[in-house]
């Protein structure tokens, strides 16, 4: 038996038998045969015998698939597009195509043919070679005459069905036409040339101008320009069209005509271009206005001249042609009758004589008119200038000048200007001024006119000072004129007032009890040596008079009683009077000390005189232009800081009274209580002897080692005061002490005690009069230390000294600015202080003071 291996289900045998008997093995094909997929197919066959035991043979068998022509050409791609320049050379190859057949050897010969359907064009321009299947060009490309090309290629192996293949062949342009420049005019040319009135409007249309390009893209893309600066524009209109118009105004005087070449260039690179050329001839018209050689015509005539005088030859030109530029001249309707114009020629003549003094310059107008239709006109000016002679005199201002001069004007200052106009020019209004009589009390500047003196002034000595001053010109004739000048000296505040009533510090006015409110008890005069307001005086009461009871009038200087007297009134009352004039800028003033003594009768002169005298030396604060510096908040705490302390102090004060009156005998308070009941209302020596020896026995029996406090306040001043600007807080400090000690302290300066029959006004004059002790300034700190004044002994009057007044006990004027030479006892022990304000506010102030 037979066997196939491997023959993959494509092969198998099948056994024949001879009639001999033989069997012999056919291979037969059980499936179709594709030579493409597989063309060998290698098997082994195996035969058996049927003996036992079993022998068999194997044999290789090869089958070989011969091909068939059964599978026609296939082009790798069915569709090409190419592109390639229009200027490609011929042989250029435009593409290769690729077909393939599966069958071998003269079945997979493939020829490559052109379609029927490719037209003659195409297949005189490219070739196909049938063979390889490239194709070329054949003869050369415009795009422009085709610009693609479809060529159907086919692809056959000879068998029935070919392949196809479209190949689209794109002629890209190459820049190889010039653009072309078509003009079409507008306004029709006589000759070939357009003729434009110079008058012609802007954007007057003059042709329309075409440019074209046989190329594409932006090889076909023109412009058109012209290749100078020529008063015309080409407006594009379309993509490929432009009008030529008049772009600025057209001048025949300037440029008559225009050879205009137009310029077409296309885009390409490089690009192409193409030029042609268009005249324009301009028409004259009369738009030139005559033009004078001078637009401003300046001359100059010496006044005083002949009439008829030549004065200058005017001319003008037109830039016109014919009778357009044919000029006749005219005067303005501005122009004086002292000029006349020649219309021909032009010359300008003077008829008339010219005064510089009346009228230096002339200025007119003249006209240039030519002879066109319409006719045009132009102006120029002329500048006629006068020229000067000498031939007037100085001219002063005024006849008589009157200078008012402070009396404080220092030497060499400025009185005043003198002014001189001379109404000639140059040299001859030179003026040189002097003072005539050769003057040395003053001295005058040439030039300026300034005048100076070389004195002092003093309104007093001399009042006004009259001369005279002569102004003389330059010219070679000089003139000259001459003027009165009077110097009116000006008062000026430089004297203060002087008081004549009362005639010093020390006197003294009786003032009766029994006077009723309004009495004028006292006339307060003062004079001053000044004029005017620097003259005019107001009084005032700047201080002292601490309890309001007088008053005074501003204007007559009348001091009456405010209110009726009472019994604590009586004694002698101190009034700073302040007499003060009203002069501007700063005015002056004076103060005296106005003594009032308030009793029914004047017993002894001498005493009064000695109160009067240490009434002088107790200072007494004034209120005079004092300001407060002190701020509401450092006020405020310097308040708060004094309640506190003031609280202290009282506590202080009440412990030590208690322990100082706990030590005190029986018998001295005896004495004080006596003391205090004793009649001192009316000065009695008696009485004041009578108390001195009742004192000094009680003296001998009580000797007490320490002193006593009794009291301490502040008493305000009153807001009535005219010249009160501010509250002015005064401290009155009597201070009871133990008189055996007193005695051991030094009291330095202060007045000496009465004599023992003297009467006893001191005691009386401490308790009930109204001069303040002590004053405290507004602009002290509430927090300074003070002196405490101390309790005088009977026989002494009451002198006090604060750190701030700096008063002077040495000193006549009470108010003069000195230091202090007191030698002030002064307490450790702090004190308080209570203010007794005008609006009823209350303040404690602690007074530091030592022993």
């Amino acid at each position: 038996s037979f066997f196939v291996f491997q023959g993959q289900n494509i092969f198998g045998l099948d056994i024949i038998e001879t009639p001999e008997g033989e069997k012999m093995p056919q291979l037969i094909v059980q499936k179709e045969l594709d030579r493409e997929e597989k063309d060998t197919y290698v098997m082994k066959v195996k035969v058996e015998d049927g003996g036992f035991p079993q022998r068999s043979s194997t044999a290789i068998l090869q089958v070989s698939v011969a091909d068939t022509n059964d599978n026609h050409p296939v082009f790798k791609e069915d569709e090409i597009e190419v592109s390639i320049p229009e200027n490609a050379p011929v042989g250029s190859s435009v593409t290769q195509l690729h077909a393939t057949d599966a069958d071998i050897g003269e079945n997979a010969r493939i020829h490559f043919y052109f379609s029927n359907l490719v037209s003659s064009m195409a297949k005189r321009l490219f070739h196909l070679n049938s063979t390889t299947g490239l194709i070329t060009v054949k003869e050369p490309l415009d795009r422009e005459e085709s610009p693609n090309h479809k060529l159907l290629v086919l692809a056959s192996d000879g068998g029935l069905m070919p392949a196809r293949a479209m190949v689209l062949v794109n002629v890209t342009d190459v820049n190889d036409n010039v653009p072309l420049i078509d003009i079409r005019y507008i306004i029709n040319p006589i000759n070939g040339t357009v003729v434009l009135s110079e008058n012609a409007p802007l954007n007057t249309k003059i042709a329309l101008i075409t440019v074209t390009d046989k190329d594409a893209d932006h090889n076909g893309r023109v412009t058109c320009f012209t290749d100078h600066e020529v008063p015309f524009r080409l407006r594009p209109v379309f993509s490929n069209q432009f009008l030529l118009e008049t772009a600025a105004y057209l001048d025949y005087e300037s440029t008559r005509e225009y050879a205009i070449k137009l310029l077409a260039a296309d885009a390409g690179k490089p690009p192409l271009n193409q030029s042609s050329m268009l005249l324009i001839k301009l028409k004259d018209e009369n738009d030139n206005a005559p033009v004078f050689t001078q637009s401003f015509i300046s001359l100059s005539v010496l006044e005083n001249n002949s009439p008829g005088t030549q004065l200058t030859k005017i001319s003008a030109t037109d830039a016109d042609t014919g009778r357009n530029a044919e000029i006749h001249y005219l005067l303005g309707i501005d122009a004086p009758s002292e000029f006349n114009l020649d219309h021909r020629t032009g010359i300008l003549t003077a008829v008339k004589k010219l005064d510089r003094e009346k009228q230096e310059k002339y200025s007119f107008t003249v006209l240039a008119k030519d002879n066109g239709m319409p006719s045009l006109i132009t102006n120029a000016t002329v500048l006629v200038t006068v020229l000067d002679q000498n031939d007037n005199s100085p001219v002063f201002t005024h006849n008589e000048y009157n200078f008012y001069v402070p009396e404080n004007l220092p030497r060499h200052g400025t009185v005043g200007l003198i002014t001189v106009t001379d109404p000639d020019y140059g040299e001859n209004s030179a003026v040189t001024l002097s003072i005539l009589d050769a003057n040395d009390d003053f001295t005058i500047d040439p030039q300026t006119g300034v005048i100076r003196p070389n004195i002092s002034f003093d309104r007093e000595k001399q009042e006004s000072y009259t001369f005279y001053v002569k102004a003389e010109d330059g010219g070679r004739v000089s003139h000259s004129s001459t003027a009165k000048v009077t110097i009116n000296v000006v008062d000026v505040n430089d004297n203060k007032p002087v008081f004549v009533v009362p005639p010093s510090n020390y006197s003294f006015e009786l003032v009766p009890p029994s006077a009723n409110p309004g009495t004028v008890v006292f006339t307060v005069v003062a004079i001053d040596n000044d004029t005017g307001m620097n003259a005019e005086l107001r009084y005032s009461i700047v201080g002292g008079n601490t309890k309001g009871l007088f008053m005074i009038d501003q204007t007559t200087g009348n001091i009456t009683l405010k209110e009726k007297c009472v019994l604590a009134d009586l004694g002698l009352h101190k009034l700073i009077v302040k007499a003060k004039d009203l002069g501007q800028p700063d005015s002056l003033f004076s103060v005296i000390n106005v003594n009032l003594f308030v009793n029914e009768s004047m017993t002894n002169a001498t005493l009064i005189y000695e109160l009067v005298r240490k009434n002088i030396e107790t200072p007494v604060t004034q209120n005079i232009e004092t300001t407060d510096t002190s701020s509401p908040s450092s006020d405020y705490v310097k308040i708060m800081v004094a309640i506190v302390a003031g609280t202290i102090t009282v506590i202080l004060v009440i412990f030590i009274t208690a322990v100082v009156r706990c030590r005190q005998s029986p018998h001295l308070k005896a004495a004080q209580k006596n003391k205090q009941n004793s009649e001192w209302v009316t000065p009695n020596p008696e009485n004041r002897q009578m108390m001195m020896m009742k004192k000094k026995k009680k003296k001998k029996k009580h000797t007490p080692k320490n002193l006593l406090l009794n009291f301490v306040t502040i008493e305000e001043a009153k807001a009535d005061d005219a010249d009160n600007d501010r509250n002015a807080v005064t401290l009155d400090l009597p201070i009871e002490l133990e008189e055996q000690t007193m005695g051991k302290y030094n009291w330095g300066s202060t007045p000496t005690t009465f004599k023992p029959d003297s009467p006893d006004l001191a005691r009386h004059y401490k308790s009930a009069s109204p001069q303040p002790a002590f004053q405290i300034q507004p602009e002290t700190p509430l927090n300074s230390k003070h002196h405490i004044i101390q309790e005088l002994p009977l026989d002494n009057t009451f002198v006090g000294c604060d750190s701030i007044s700096k008063c002077s006990s040495s000193s006549s004027d009470p108010y003069s600015v000195s230091e202090c030479s007191y030698p002030v006892t002064t307490f450790k022990t702090p004190v308080s202080v209570h203010t007794r304000l005008t609006d009823s506010r209350t303040s404690t102030i602690e007074i530091y003071s030592e022993i």
